[in-house]
């Protein structure tokens, strides 16, 4: 099995799945509740969401080599918490049903795809490293709840990272697990495994539901996931065929959501473990990293409902520390090619400082602002400094 996903590859997509789901699981709860779910539902919403992550992150990294990964809407989730009171479960799912066609025609049209390509790499890059900027500074945070599990994980990286750097978030994983097992912080007492079974809700299409529900989610998941999982890719050196990743995430979204899958998109935050150099030494073999997380995905959508007691088990320091220590590369990437070009730092230091104050505006986060200050301040900039120049 090493041959075929090497170890620190393995990692990198277990790493991936545990940030995915202890990041944002609970809002999933959350969003199924305010729908009405029963627990049977719930579990049925679980086990799609984890199917639909795993095929596309598998199909998609090995149809095109590169390593895709995708995952819920996060922003979505916690946009359902609030928006879903007061419609039956039916046109919930005609909601999904309806957003998911939407994502599925940017991607059949290549609309999205043609907007992307007005982004430059600079803007992208700065908005990445202002998405990740506050995971880097929780995994110095979490120290000071579990000083002495979170230390010698960052003692670890550096160790490895100098001598041994394949496998330095592999030997973060470890140091960490074993020093919370050792001090009785990993909590398996409530952890029960159960097969979760699809539950099916026939969709009901009505006009306000689809106005109030899957119009917003369809923007707030274009806007907040796809944008900045483009970006990601962009930002690590790959030339993703957005389209047709577009098309097939919004496809499979299409056809589980009767089931519960309200939101598929491209990751953005967890693509970059998977898109980084921790994951492989050669950007040729990450997408082993994202076929790994894709087998995680699958296996976790067997145990539908049963996935929420798993990940409470570990200490909420432990996920921050192994996440923040993990995204370093790709921060310090991005970082490195936002400011790469002289005409366009400042409006790339406008990108990250917007993305990274992590302001919401009408539902959707602080991403896409930061992108369309970004490329405002671009521009203007420009513009200023052409005046001179035409007189």
């Amino acid at each position: 099995m090493f041959k075929l996903i090497p170890l620190p590859s393995l990692a990198a997509g277990f790493i991936t799945v545990l940030v995915g789901y202890t990041s944002s699981a609970a809002i999933i709860f959350q969003a199924a509740r305010a729908a009405g779910a029963t627990p049977a539902e719930l579990a049925s919403w679980l086990m799609v969401l984890g199917f639909a992550m795993g095929l596309t992150c598998i199909g998609l990294s090995l149809r095109y080599r590169i390593p895709v990964s995708t995952a819920w809407s996060t922003p979505g989730a916690a946009l359902l918490t609030t928006s879903l009171a007061g419609y039956s479960m039916g046109e919930a799912i005609g909601a999904f049903v309806f957003s998911a066609a939407l994502i599925t025609l940017c991607g059949i049209t290549g609309w999205f795809e043609r907007a992307m390509k007005y982004i430059p790499l600079s803007i992208a890059a700065a908005m990445l490293a202002g998405v990740l900027l506050k995971f880097g500074i929780n995994a110095f945070t979490a120290m000071q709840g579990q000083f002495w599990i979170v230390l010698p994980m960052f003692l670890a990286y550096l160790f490895f990272k100098r001598f041994l750097p394949r496998y330095a978030v592999v030997a973060v994983l470890l140091v960490g697990s074993l020093l919370a097992a050792w001090f009785g912080l990993i909590k398996l007492d409530g952890v029960s495994f159960a097969i979760a079974a699809p539950v099916w809700t026939t969709p009901q299409f009505s006009w306000t539901a689809m106005m109030g529900i899957g119009l917003p989610l369809f923007i707030v998941t274009m806007a907040s996931q796809n944008i900045p999982g483009v970006a990601v890719l962009r930002s690590s050196g790959y030339e993703p065929p957005v389209s047709a990743l577009v098309g097939w995430t919004g496809f499979t979204n299409l056809l589980l959501a009767p089931f519960g899958c309200f939101a598929l998109n491209l990751a953005a935050i967890t693509a970059a473990i998977c898109a980084g150099k921790e994951a492989h030494e050669d950007p040729a073999q990450r997408y082993r990293a994202s076929v790994a997380a894709g087998g995680f995905y699958l296996l976790l959508g067997l145990l539908g409902g049963s996935v929420g007691a798993l990940f409470a088990a570990f200490p909420t320091e432990l996920v921050l520390a192994i996440a923040g220590i993990a995204l370093f590369g790709a921060l310090s990437s991005g970082l490195a090619l936002a400011m790469r070009e002289d005409s366009q730092r400042e409006p790339a230091l406008i990108t990250f400082l917007v993305t990274a104050s992590g302001v919401s505006l009408g539902g959707i986060g602080s991403a896409f602002w930061g992108l369309v200050a970004g490329v405002l301040a671009l521009v203007v900039l420009n513009l200023r400094a052409a005046k001179p120049k035409a007189a």
